[in-house]
Parts: structure tokens; sequence; C-alpha cells
């Protein structure tokens, strides 16, 4: 993985010093809060609900051992114990106190991490394929472009005060897990006649208006990479809406001007700045490459593994759902869910923590990924050593076998912590998660992805979930609405809602009369929620979601 160089270690150090500065004129009130909020969020602490939040760039996900023993010191010693991993790849800490933040960013900065750009009108942390560098379909490791674009974007003097956040993703697969179809700019590595390049999608994004990316370029050649997204981010700098927060993103700037004169002004400005990339750019690339060579793999016998499968079905259960195909032979992927029955999705407590990175340290090669799904992943294990994996989360509430399923439900933090929040969000996952486990029909429905946001900003990506949940508040009142259809893969969609909400009370056994409806609908065991859906649409799914009503009834 990427380590700092001279030049990254003494800008953080001096962004840290900068902040220490300005909190200390907040706290003695030379700064009023309105003047010190730019500061604040240009350094990624906001002030939620009940207290200041600090959100810590994990940039594409990657983590090592020693960064997280950090993170697991900084939730001890400055927060509660805990820390919230998000849909950007990132952590969160709920709870520090305003004059420790510059000590925790110092303390982030021991380890090569910090929390600039997590927040603010810029370009947000660069996000990627939490399997990168490691998944059996992959085409080429994503991370080495990432770290590009990371470097590129940090402090750009263009784009600091953009009109709205601005979020990338890349993918290295032709299976898309990192959602590039719902990002500003959307990511995929493509290898053509003997070249790397990148299929480019520009103007995706959920929020209040969901819409999928557009291809605006089928192959932008490697070393075009950064003048290329430089000219969109360039173009709609100029263009972006300031008038109106809510029509400010590159996706409605798509929208209005249509995706072919987007292309144009795209290629005019790319002309303009391509010969100001004069090549450093990709030496600094084959600098980055070699940091993020792949391990050295191991051998070694796998009799071991096949005897443990064939003797306790507890272990073969947690194989079957929480690994995935690596390139390597005799190499799994690990998926370690946050997502116990009834936990918060996307908590990792501090022993937690350290138990993961003793793990990485001790069978992992010492790697670790954050998904954007808030689980955590191992991305290099031999199978012979996945007993051991398997005991040593078992003895700290990791080893729940459940990843893709009905309980791996994504949701944003909601009216529990945030401030934008009209619903909460976490309680509904966590009773969706305890009611299924008690049916014991999880596995019986298979792979199906619930999304729950607690407002209509979509943090937690409900319009790309099989079924989505969004939360609302209606004349002071929680209201559930619910989508169905959709899909955050290369087949991205955006769901379809289904008709009016329901009550906290009432979301429970209406997401529980949809599964149930769903295995009597299926065609077979084979056919997933979302196949049965595609196969079906939303008539029969909607008469299981509103067996007294026609589901044309007022919202409100």
């Amino acid at each position: 993985m990427y380590s700092y160089s001279e030049f990254d270690a003494a800008f953080v150090r001096e962004r840290v010093a900068q902040f220490r500065a300005q909190v200390e004129r907040r706290v003695d009130g030379s700064l009023t809060e309105e003047e010190f909020r730019p500061l604040r969020l240009m350094n990624g602490l906001y002030l939620q609900l009940h207290a200041y939040m600090l959100r810590v760039a994990i940039p594409y996900g990657t983590l090592n051992s020693h960064q997280m023993r950090q993170l697991a010191m900084i939730a001890e010693r400055w927060d509660k114990g805990y820390g919230h991993f998000t849909t950007r790849q990132n952590i969160q800490y709920n709870w520090p106190k305003l004059p420790d933040v510059p000590d925790i960013l110092d303390a982030l900065a021991d380890v090569e991490m910090h929390a600039i750009q997590t927040s603010g009108n810029t370009i947000r942390n660069v996000t990627a394929d939490h399997f990168a560098g490691a998944a059996a379909d992959e085409v080429e490791d994503p991370r080495p472009y990432a770290e590009l674009l990371r470097q590129w974007s940090t402090d750009h003097p263009e784009f600091q005060f953009l009109p709205r956040k601005f979020k990338i993703a890349v993918t290295g697969a032709e299976a898309d897990r990192a959602v590039i179809a719902a990002h500003d700019i959307g990511l995929q590595v493509l290898h053509r006649d003997g070249a790397v390049g990148f299929r480019v999608l520009v103007g995706g994004g959920l929020g209040r208006t969901p819409m999928i990316g557009k291809e605006v370029s089928p192959f932008v050649p490697v070393a075009d990479l950064l003048p290329y997204c430089e000219a969109i981010v360039s173009v709609w700098n100029l263009l972006g809406r300031r008038d109106n927060k809510y029509k400010a993103r590159i996706k409605i700037t798509v929208h209005e001007h249509g995706i072919d004169d987007i292309r144009a002004r795209v290629e005019e400005r790319f002309a303009q700045v391509k010969p100001l990339f004069t090549g450093v750019d990709q030496a600094l690339l084959a600098d980055i490459k070699a940091a993020f060579a792949p391990p050295a793999f191991k051998t070694a016998d796998t009799a071991g593994y096949d005897a443990a499968r064939a003797a306790d079905p507890v272990f073969r259960a947690w194989c079957d759902t929480n690994l995935t195909a690596h390139k390597a032979d005799g190499y799994a992927v690990v998926s370690v869910s946050l997502k116990k029955q009834g936990a918060t999705p996307g908590d990792a407590s501090a022993d937690q923590m350290r138990v993961l990175a003793e793990l990485a340290e001790t069978y992992g090669h010492d790697e670790l990924r954050i998904s954007h799904e808030q689980n955590v992943i191992l991305p290099h294990v031999h199978v012979s050593d996945l007993t051991a994996v398997h005991a040593a989360l078992k003895a700290v509430d990791l080893a729940t076998a459940n990843i893709g399923l009905i309980s791996d439900i994504i949701a944003c933090p909601g009216m529990d912590y945030c401030a934008l929040a009209t619903a909460r969000s976490i309680p509904i996952a966590q009773q969706i998660a305890l009611r299924f486990d008690e049916l014991k029909l999880e596995h019986d429905v298979g792979p199906l992805k619930i999304k729950i946001s607690g407002c209509i900003n979509a943090c937690g990506h409900h319009h790309v979930g099989h079924i989505g949940i969004l939360g609302l508040d209606r004349a002071g009142v929680e209201n559930y609405q619910v989508t169905l259809g959709g899909d955050g893969t290369q087949d991205a969609a955006i769901g379809e809602r289904a008709g009016p909400g329901f009550s906290a009370d009432e979301i429970i056994p209406a997401i529980e009369r949809l599964v149930l409806g769903y295995l009597d609908l299926r065609a077979d065991e084979h056919e997933t929620f979302l196949m049965a859906y595609k196969r079906l649409g939303m008539e029969p799914f909607k008469a299981a979601l509103y067996p007294d009503k026609d589901g044309s009834r007022d919202a409100a």
C-alpha cells in the first residue's frame, strides 16, 4: 500500500498545526461558530445533533494493522470506545470534544492518516472496489489510480470551493462493487488492444434527485486520466449552479445541458489542459504502482480447511457467505460482517478493531479494507488459516455469516446522530435483522440488499437497494417509504417507489410481508429477490406490501 512521502507528511502536519490554532481561537471566543464552520469542515469536523463528529479519510478503503490499531486507540481515548465505518469507506467518531480534535488529527498523522476533504464542497475521499488487488475477476488493481486521483485532488487550488461536494469511484473489474454509476465521476479500468484505460461515467448520484451516470467516454488512456478528470471538474465548476444547492451537483448540470453538450465541453477543455500535464503524473503513477505490488503469497496444505468445512456446520456456513474467490491459488477474500443481528450497522468497538488488526498482521499480509457496505475485508487470507481467523472473529462477535443476506443492511446514522436526518435508520435496521433471525429464513431468502436512509440525502444508498427504505418526517411522525428493484452493480438502476409510506410500527411487518411474498413468487430457490422483481415487475410485490389496499391512497 502507499506510504507517505516527505511532502505528504509535512503537508498533513502543517494542516494539523493550522487547525490547532483555529480551534484555540474558537475555544477562546476569537472565532464565532459561523466563522469557524468553514474551517472545521475543511478538516472533516461536523457539528451533529449531540456533539461534534470527526470523519477520517480511509483512501480507497485501504488500511494496515498499525493504522487500525491507532483508530482503536483514538476510539478509546477520545471517543466512547467505538467508530462507525461509512458508505464512503471512511470512519466517523461521533463524540469527540472540540479541544481534543487537534490531538486526534496529530495521532492520525502519526500513522499516515488525516481528515482532509472528508467534508465541504471539494473532491471527497476517492473510493474503490473493496476487493481491489485480490478478486479473481479483477482486470487490474484500481487503487494506484485512486491514489493518483487522491494526490491530484487534495488541496487542488481550483477545486476547493466547488458548487457542491464531488465524489469519484474506481473499479477494476467488470463486476462493479464500487457503485461507480452513482458517483459524480465513475471510472472502470479497461484493457483495450493492449492498452490500459478507463470507461468514464459522469453525472451519477443519489440524494433528492437520484440519477445513473452517463458515459462521457468509452475509453480514456491511462496517460490522460488526470487531465480528463480535470477537464470534467473544470467544466462543471463553471457551469454548475451556485444559486440553489439542491441543483448544484454535476448530475443536474448533465441533465440540464445533456450528455452530448457536456462531452463536447469536456473534450474542448481537455485539449486545453492536457499540455499542462507534462508526464510528471505518469512518473508519479509508476512510483505509486510499485507501492501496490502484490504480497508474497504462500503455499500451504489445505486439508485442514476441507476437514473443518466438513465437520463444522457453523464454520461451513460462514465460509459459504463470507468468502470470495481470490486471484491467487489457495487464498480467499474474507468479508468480516459488522452486522451481527441487533448491532448497529458499521460500528466496530476498539477491541474488535484490535482483533482485526492482529488478524491482518498474522494471517492477512498486513492489509485491511473497508467496504462501502460498512464491513471490513481481509483481502488476502490463505485457506489453511481460515479456521484460526474464524475462531478469533467469533470470540469478538465478528463471525456473523450474513454477507449479502437480509441482515447485511446498509444504514446511515439517521436521527440517532445526524442533524439532517428526519427519521431513525439504525433501529429499523436492527429490528429487520432481528426479525428475520427469529424467523430463521435469512439463508432461505438468499441474496438481498436492504439499504436504509434517514433522510432524502440518501447516505444509506436506499435508491440502489433491492429493497430501499427512506425515512421521512410526515407532520412530526416518522414515515418510511419503500422502493424496489434498485441495483448498485454494473446493471445499476434506481429503485421504484412502491406506494404510500409506513409508520415506524408498520415498517417491519411490511418488510416481512414483502419478503414472504417473494418466497411464494420466486420461480425456484435460485431466483433471487432482484431477479424475481425484474421478471414479474412491481405489482405482485406491491400486493404483498399492501394486502388490504391498492397502494394508491394518499401517502400522507
